[in-house]
Formats: C-alpha cells, sequence, structure tokens
C-alpha cells in the first residue's frame, strides 16, 4: 500500500506521505472489491487526506506569494507569512 502506516495521524504526514496515502485510498475505493464498512472507513480517511493535501498546499502558496522580486527578478526576502 504506502510506506506509511494506515495509523500514522494525518496532521503528521507530510504532504507527499497524505498524497501518495490518498491515491492507494482512491485505487481501493475504485476497485469496489473493499466491504462496505471499510469502505466508509477509506472514505472517512480519504476526506481527511484530501484537506491535509489542500492545507499543506494553500501554506506553500502563500509562502511563494510572500516573496518579493527586485526589478531583475531576483528574490529580495520575504513578507511575514502568518503561520510559517
Amino acid at each position: 500500500m504506502t510506506d506509511t502506516p494506515p495509523s500514522t495521524p494525518v496532521e503528521k504526514m507530510s504532504f507527499e506521505q497524505a498524497m501518495k496515502e490518498l491515491e492507494s485510498v482512491v485505487d481501493r475505493l475504485e476497485r469496489g472489491d473493499v466491504a462496505l464498512e471499510e469502505s466508509i472507513a477509506l472514505y472517512d480517511r480519504g476526506a481527511k487526506l484530501k484537506k491535509r493535501c489542500e492545507d499543506e498546499l494553500k501554506r506553500a502558496e502563500e509562502k511563494v506569494a510572500a516573496i518579493t522580486l527586485d526589478g531583475e527578478g531576483n528574490p529580495t526576502g520575504t513578507k511575514p507569512v502568518e503561520g510559517a
């Protein structure tokens, strides 16, 4: 499945770990060979993983947007980003 145990709290996963497990969850659900109760648990885990990925992407976008460029396009520093 993945290198990250399914018991790993989603909040502690890196973007890459969460994305890899999310792909695995979607794969299993699409195959349709999972019992109903397990499907519900997988769907719930997948929703949490999706939110984690979205949050990490948003944080990265905010960091990139905070980088200021000089007239030649060179980074000159960063503006403070909340929560960074």
